[in-house]
């Protein structure tokens, strides 16, 4: 309520000119506090004197509250004498909405004799035609149940049992009541109860195992936390109910975390909260910005933002939303009163009312013509009988991976929609579930369509309204659908395709291995290299599918040591093509490194280096398979763990160093002046495959789960693919479509000036 007249007085739109100001009391709850609290606010002075106004520097435009129904109804008998306008943020009960009764109460809460017409829509909407019903043994319960029972009865649902639930605890009463529920062949339980007086009975159903029961709750406890974040009460899984429209306030957690005692002194309420919450005294019950070292002693240096409790919570607001839209509904009469036209205005001769100093029954006119817009949107305004438009949120409770019960908005009801359209559920709550949801069920028996729930990683569902989720092959994931798996075979198909091509080149190059270009540089490491080609692109399967202890092992140390060996291949060939071209030259001495034993020794060196990395890595701290909770709220991912993320990334930096080498080496031998330079190819395939490992680093650590692996499988076949494509294509061109040019003449130099002079 302050935040919300803190805004409205800081609006140039909104009653431009006008300070709006307030008086907070408290009434417990108690219905004598109160009417203490009315005749306070009424008089304007802490003694009441009865049909007297004693504050006379501003008129009281209107009381907002009180909570409960039984406190409401004495205090609107009282301002109704002196035409004061009620606006209630929570007293939803239907008696209030007789008019003759309290002509002056409002209530931005949907009466409760909706909430019952709507639960029995939504039975029905599901198909439900035997039920069971619970109700408190309170005007609440009672009356609500009523309602729904003649309801229910004009929709085709015939009720099996309906018992009352008691306000005080009796030991008989509630064991007779889970008998009652036990013994029926209802299946659906609808529930009129606030959580206290619920309590005790859930807590026998549970002792007696009783969980194939289908709850539908009213609003008084669907977002009961006392039943959600409890662990016992897992048979709740899956219960419907209807909720108190759930919306939000701009500003409201900044404003929240804004509030401090130095800065309102006189402000008891926060004064208090701040001792409770921080759980320290101001010395002397006074504020002081100082105290002795004391760890009892309220400083004013606590800090709002490091509290863990509701206070700061703003993601659940719903009768502090109803509370926010009270106090604009009085703004917004205020600001149509203050902006009548002399001889235009509803009172006698077309008068108006002065903002400064009118009559209660002025405001009270304005009141009940009220009509807004949120900021969000929604209508506000009051009916004859000074409801307002009727909307619930339906919630459903779904289980969590901690073992309790968190409630879900899966739809919502609005009276004001049109016949047969107030229920409005959600996508995933169709009729059928969605491809890739199944049905929630209890002892293998659906429970309704609000509890489709995804399948897990991995799975997919066999076909629509499934009450079971099919497993992927193990080198499958499914799409985001669940209902096809791509991802995993197409990456798949990929490794596969990209590892034919190089064996095709080998087999190319054995069929024409006595021509000048396949000999050039060292044919036997043109062979290993492209062997080790074929194998990188397989190396990524053993990525796909279910983590295990061998492939967690497997996977890293063989992608490892085949692309070790694959670079140092490459390094191989780039150095050899330097010695060639150096050793040409008269009086080098470099003829003696020329042949096979230097290459063949930079290969095996190179990849000995990874594979003692890898040694060492497995003997020290082996990658191992986990279950990752952490990363995704609601899933358990099934991942590899490195074991050690220093040794992952000394393997991976060790490789960078081999390609850098090389790419390095190779640029600087890219304009060596033969007709078919190896050097610059080997260049564009190490800068490729450079750009590739460096984009993947950030990729990898932004990645979760099944991604994290797509994104190095994706990496392998991508830098496989730039390897064999810049070094041996260009060859395969020649051999295949310039036959012309596979001569030693050509590669030397000299063809080009031969076919000059002819």
């Amino acid at each position: 309520m302050m935040y919300a007249i803190e805004e409205i007085n800081a609006s140039p739109a909104l009653l431009p000119n006008i300070t709006l100001g307030y008086s907070i009391y408290d009434s417990c709850d108690i219905i004598p506090r109160g009417i203490e609290g009315v005749l306070w606010m009424v008089s304007g002075t802490d003694e009441v004197v009865l049909n007297y106004r004693c504050y006379a520097q501003a008129p009281l435009a209107a009381v907002i509250g009180d909570s409960a129904s039984s406190v409401s109804i004495p205090m609107t008998n009282i301002l109704g004498i002196y035409n004061y306008p009620q606006i209630s943020y929570f007293s939803s009960a239907m008696s209030l909405a007789n008019r003759h009764n309290f002509p002056t109460f409002f209530r931005t809460i949907p009466n409760d004799m909706i909430q019952s017409l709507g639960l029995a829509q939504l039975v029905k909407h599901f198909g439900w035609s035997w039920v069971g019903v619970l109700a408190d043994e309170d005007d609440y319960g009672q009356g609500l149940s009523t309602i729904f029972k003649q309801e229910a009865q004009k929709l085709g649902i015939c009720i099996e049992f309906l018992e009352k639930v008691p306000i005080l605890y009796s030991e008989s009463h509630t064991h007779r009541i889970v008998e009652v529920i036990k013994t029926s062949t209802a299946k659906v339980v609808v529930v009129f109860s606030w959580e206290t007086y619920l309590y005790p009975i859930m807590m026998e159903i549970d002792k007696q195992n009783i969980n194939e029961k289908i709850w539908i709750a009213s609003e008084a406890w669907s977002t009961s936390s006392a039943l959600s974040k409890n662990q016992v009460f897992t048979m709740l899984t899956g219960s419907v109910g209807f909720a108190i429209h759930r919306g939000e306030i701009p500003g409201f957690k900044k404003y929240l975390l804004g509030l401090h005692p130095l800065k309102s002194p006189n402000d008891i309420y926060l004064r208090i909260f701040w001792e409770e919450a921080f759980k320290c005294r101001w010395k002397n019950q006074d504020i002081l910005p100082e105290t002795e070292n004391s760890t009892l002693s309220c400083t004013g240096k606590e800090e709002l933002g490091k509290l863990e409790n509701t206070f700061l919570d703003v993601s659940n607001l719903r009768m502090t939303y109803n509370t926010y839209n009270a106090v604009y509904a009085v703004a917004y009469a205020l600001q149509n009163l203050y902006n009548c036209q002399p001889d235009k205005g509803p009172f006698v001769g077309g008068s108006c009312a002065y903002i400064k100093n009118f009559e209660p029954w002025q405001i009270l006119h304005y009141m009940k013509n009220v009509h807004f817009r949120t900021w969000a949107g929604e209508e506000i305004y009051f009916d004859e009988n000074g409801d307002p438009p009727a909307l619930y949120d339906i919630v459903n409770w779904k289980p969590t991976t901690s073992g309790d019960i968190q409630y879900i908005k899966v739809g919502s009801y609005n009276s004001s929609a049109p016949p047969g359209k107030e229920l409005v559920p959600l996508s995933v709550c169709s009729e059928s579930c969605l491809p890739g949801w199944r049905k929630a069920t209890r002892q293998g028996q659906p429970i309704c369509c609000f509890d489709c729930i995804p399948c897990s990683e991995g799975e997919i569902s066999s076909h629509k309204d499934s009450t079971e989720c099919l497993p992927c092959p193990d080198d499958q994931w499914p799409n985001e659908r669940r209902d096809i798996c791509p991802l995993g075979i197409v990456l798949a198909v990929l490794s596969i395709v990209i590892s034919v091509v190089p064996k095709s080149i080998l087999g190319l190059f054995l069929w024409y291995r006595h021509t000048p270009i396949v000999k050039a540089n060292n044919r036997q490491l043109s062979y290993v290299l492209l062997c080790a080609l074929t194998l990188c692109p397989l190396c990524s399967l053993i990525f796909i599918g279910k983590p295990s202890s061998a492939s967690c092992i497997l996977r890293q140390t063989m992608f490892a040591i085949i692309f070790a060996l694959s670079v140092s291949c490459v390094l191989a060939k780039t150095i050899m093509v330097i010695i060639a071209f150096k050793a040409s030259k008269p009086g080098s001495n470099l003829h003696r490194w020329v042949g096979s034993r230097l290459p063949n020794t930079i290969a095996c060196l190179g990849t000995l280096i990874q594979a003692g990395i890898c040694a060492l890595w497995l003997g020290y701290a082996p990658p191992f398979p986990q279950n990752n909770m952490n990363s995704q709220v609601g899933k358990i991912i099934l991942e590899c763990n490195e074991g050690s993320s220093l040794a992952f990334w000394c393997m991976m930096g060790y490789m960078g160093i081999l390609a850098i080498v090389s790419f390095v080496i190779a640029f600087l031998a890219r304009k060596l002046p033969n007709s078919f330079n190896e050097a610059k190819f080997i260049t564009f395939s190490m800068l490729v495959f450079v750009i590739v490992w460096l984009s993947f680093i950030p990729s990898y650590l932004s990645t979760r789960g099944k991604y994290t692996v797509a994104v190095e499988i994706f990496a392998i076949l991508s830098s496989s693919a730039g390897l064999l494509g810049c070094i041996f294509f260009p060859k395969c061109y020649v051999i295949l479509l310039k036959p012309e040019r596979n001569t030693r003449d050509f590669l030397m130099g000299k063809g080009s000036s031969t076919n000059k002079k002819k």
